[in-house]
């Protein structure tokens, strides 16, 4: 399985970006809890100012989130320490004069960092990216040149791959992907998308997802998500190997890869699941394309796939299960509520976390079996974060450490 591995993070103990060490929502931690409430088995609760969807990152002792102010005029840093719960910094990084209209169901802080030992990387698309020491709390490099109107707001997260910081700027005007030396913070490469996206409508040009890298025949391979297509570049130089085009728009999930298939959900509010092989040369839409799904299929939350089963859970609540070689539905179940978050699977369980602030603990396999359901106030948008024993989850308003006591 693939994915960018970040230096020496160790999947049990770190959790340095958006869907883990793996990128896949995987951890390998045992003994997290099944059972929770506001008043059992929570270790910590830290307030959150602000508004912010960004998962939380965990290296070390340290947690890292974003936020913003609710206007968007100024864009906060904030860490806390693992063990305690304390705030160690909150770093108000950036001013916005003017922030540009979001959704009101987005935020102005919804990209989740990227850590790594001695260093943190913080985005808010084009309104800053900073690298920050993670002992000091100073900024090392900053970068706000880097154009791009979201419109709707940004969401895209950025990754780390060797030398290399790379994220997606896929906006309302500006849609590209960008290489930054990790160190310095100049630009090592930079690459459009197509112009022709079959409309002049930019709010169908725009698209929220954060890319993964996967080895094929030998060659390192940028999978890169967007409106309308999903795209391998080679990831030292941005040049494009081969490309798949659909229909969908607005892409936010982030794709999977596994037995030379990528699995990934495409299109905002209505998602479709393709599976895909990334084998190919220039467009190949009719060739390399092995299934695809259109029912009850997520937008916002990115799939789970768990020893030859993809889970799923829609946007409004329907959990599903899909052979990975076929897409054949095992089985479907709807757990109720509405969905965001993106699912983990860790200790021999599925966690799905929804913006009511339920989580309904499920078992994996090719009969539903649910365990448990939790609920905290406030509810959910960012993803969890698994670390040692503990469920580190973000809800609306503050930071909770769940473990077993």
């Amino acid at each position: 399985m693939s994915l960018a591995l970040l230096g020496h993070a160790v999947a049990g103990e770190n959790w340095p970006e958006f869907r883990g060490p793996t990128a896949d929502g995987h951890s390998d931690s045992i003994g997290l809890p099944t059972t929770w409430s506001e008043t059992e088995n929570i270790a910590w609760k830290t307030p959150i100012s602000g508004k912010g969807w960004s998962s939380p990152v965990v290296w070390g002792k340290q947690i890292w989130v974003t936020t913003a102010t609710e206007d968007g005029k100024t864009l906060t840093a904030f860490c806390v320490d693992r063990d305690t719960g304390s705030v160690i910094h909150e770093l108000p990084l950036f001013t916005v004069e003017k922030p540009s209209y979001i959704d009101p169901f987005n935020s102005y802080a919804s990209s989740t960092p990227v850590i790594e030992a001695g260093f943190v990387y913080l985005s808010w698309g084009s309104y800053g990216t900073a690298c920050v020491g993670t002992t000091s709390g100073q900024m090392h490099w900053v970068r706000r040149d880097l154009l791009c109107e979201h419109f709707r707001g940004a969401g895209s997260s950025p990754i780390l791959h060797g030398e290399l910081l790379i994220q997606h700027y896929d906006g309302f005007d500006y849609q590209y992907v960008i290489a930054l030396d990790k160190r310095t913070g100049k630009t090592v490469w930079k690459t459009d998308r197509p112009t022709d996206f079959g409309t002049d409508n930019g709010d169908i040009k725009k698209a929220y997802a954060t890319p993964i890298v996967i080895t094929v025949n030998e060659k390192e391979q940028l999978i890169s998500p967007t409106s309308k297509g999903i795209f391998g570049y080679d990831v030292q130089t941005g040049a494009e190997i081969w490309r798949v085009t659909f229909d969908p728009f607005s892409t936010p999930a982030r794709p999977l890869y596994h037995d030379g298939v990528l699995i990934f959900s495409a299109g905002f509010s209505k998602g479709v699941l393709f599976a895909v092989r990334p084998d190919g040369q220039g467009d190949v839409t009719e060739t390399h394309i092995v299934w695809k799904e259109e029912k009850s299929m997520p937008s916002k939350p990115s799939p789970l796939l768990v020893d030859g089963l993809i889970y799923t859970i829609e946007d409004q609540g329907v959990a599903m299960c899909l052979e990975e070689q076929t897409g054949q539905t095992v089985w479907k179940a709807r757990l109720g509520g509405n969905y965001s978050a993106s699912p983990v699977s860790a200790d021999g369980k599925l966690y799905f976390l929804s913006e009511e602030g339920k989580v309904s603990v499920v078992s994996p396999g090719r009969e539903y079996k649910l365990l448990a359901e939790n609920s905290l106030p406030d509810g959910f948008m960012a993803s969890p974060a698994v670390a040692g024993k503990a469920l580190y989850l973000r809800t609306r308003t503050a930071l909770y450490r769940v473990e077993t006591k």
